[in-house]
């Protein structure tokens, strides 16, 4: 009968124990109504779901030699490479975390001998009684703890390894995004600069050309000397251009170097950029697909998981905390009958109950102190979605008015190139003066310079719509 209610205690004990581990003392706060409108600024209703962002980026970019740059920067990126690290350290937390509903176990041996003084009363004691001298303990034990999880602390932890876990993912995806458009935009930059420096060196051709021209008009007296310095002054300003592009070359190779996680080096290209096409077409898809694209935006809504689990592991030290430990082993007062079993066993088993009752509030202010850092958390996650759209809206925006401005320009240094020829041959059969020459050129180097700095920024474009969808982390 006695065992039959001491069975009956216990499993109403377990079962008590289960109920108030479901309990929760802190609600979770959900992640906020955005308010995400169905489509971009400007855009059709019932815009296309389908985004660029879903492309790999080994299908997003068409040339090879952009794509071996993009391989060897995710391969050998030390931002990259820190960041794959992160994870495996938020791994381990998160695996230990996983654990915490299971006891703690200590393994112990000891021995110890005493020698009181025989004029104390521990030497006169045994001296009377044992007729010895000395004492001598061994102990080998076991030594167990467990706390029960009564209102959430021990789930919350783990809530909040886990948030921290995939933040450090969402954090490589981020790094990598960022990566593969900062490579592509410096790769673009960099054929722009073969690009301006192919034309300041025809610029110069030109000029020669002319300037010849003009000194001969000169020897024979049918110009000054100011045509020539004029003349001689349009060259050097094409000239300059030269090595100031080879210049700006050297320095964005550098950057691509380090980017690959390699000292400074040449980079082979032998793509123009002329030769690179802009899509027609790139589907953005719909605000809200950012909530599940944007590492950066998935980073910040992880912020709110643990935000919340915060605010429950600081509202759970408000409570009672039930612990459990139990000792167990051998204990002798003589080595040789340590291992006489069963009589050197021993087991001890106790619970404790511990309310906070005065820490001068110091548990109080930490739970206040969290649910601010949740509010917090909230106004983050909100202006990350915010600067996302934005993002995205800017990168639409860039792309249709720069196709718009490339369509002028191209037009503008068509014109230009044919009027540098007409004045060239007008002024060689003298119907035309060097002012008009030189003016000429002059106009049709900048209209170039112009042509080629608005097709990168077409490019360059690309890789931002691009990265601010989301795409690049697959």
């Amino acid at each position: 009968m006695k065992q039959l209610i001491n069975r009956r205690t216990t499993f109403g004990l377990l079962l008590a124990l289960h109920f108030l581990g479901a309990c929760k003392v802190s609600q979770d706060m959900a992640a906020p109504d955005l308010g995400l409108p169905a489509s971009y600024r400007n855009a059709a209703a019932g815009a296309d779901t389908t985004s660029v962002a879903r492309l790999p980026w080994q299908s997003f970019f068409a040339d090879p030699q952009l794509k071996t740059l993009i391989g060897d920067a995710l391969a050998h990126n030390n931002d990259l490479l820190v960041a794959v690290k992160n994870i495996e350290a938020a791994q381990l937390t998160l695996r230990q975390a996983r654990l915490g509903n299971l006891p703690a176990v200590n393994l112990q041996a000891t021995g110890t001998y005493t020698r009181p003084s025989d004029n104390s009363l521990n030497g006169l004691t045994l001296s009377q009684f044992l007729g010895q001298r000395h004492v001598e303990d061994y102990n080998l034990g076991a030594a167990l703890s467990w706390e029960a999880d009564i209102w959430g602390r021990i789930r919350s932890r783990k809530a909040q390894a886990l948030a921290e876990y995939l933040q450090t993912e969402e954090a490589r995806k981020a790094v990598q995004t960022q990566l593969i458009s900062n490579v592509a935009q410096g790769y673009y930059n960099l054929l722009l600069q073969d690009a301006q420096l192919v034309i300041a060196r025809r610029n110069i051709q030109l000029n020669d050309s002319t300037l010849r021209i003009i000194e001969l008009q000169f020897q024979a007296g049918q110009v000054t000397s100011v045509a020539v310095q004029q003349a001689q002054a349009q060259r050097l300003t094409a000239a300059r251009l030269v090595p100031q592009f080879e210049q700006e070359i050297a320095v964005q190779e550098n950057a691509l170097s380090v980017l690959s996680g390699r000292l400074p080096a040449r980079v082979g290209r032998d793509a123009r950029l002329a030769a690179e096409a802009v899509p027609s077409t790139l589907p953005a898809g719909v605000p809200a697909a950012l909530l599940s694209r944007r590492p950066d935006v998935q980073y910040a809504e992880l912020a709110l998981a643990r935000a919340n689990a915060a605010v429950g592991i600081a509202k759970a030290g408000l409570y009672p905390s039930l612990t459990i430990t139990a000792q167990g082993g051998l204990n002798a007062f003589k080595a040789s009958n340590w291992f006489n079993i069963p009589a050197s066993l021993f087991g001890a088993v106790a619970g404790g109950l511990t309310q906070p009752v005065f820490q001068r509030r110091a548990l109080r202010t930490q739970y206040e102190l969290a649910r601010v850092g949740r509010e917090q958390t909230v106004l983050q996650f909100r202006q990350s979605v915010l600067v996302a759209v934005e993002e995205v809206f800017d990168a639409l925006v860039r792309l249709d008015k720069l196709s718009q401005q490339q369509q002028l320009a191209a037009e503008r240094a068509s014109t230009l190139r044919q009027a540098t020829r007409n004045a060239q041959l007008l002024f060689a059969n003298g119907l035309a003066n060097y002012l008009e020459v030189i003016t000429a050129q002059s106009n049709g180097l900048q209209s170039e310079l112009e042509l080629a700095a608005l097709k990168n920024a077409q490019l360059n474009s690309t890789v931002e719509l691009y990265r601010a969808v989301g795409g690049g982390w697959q």
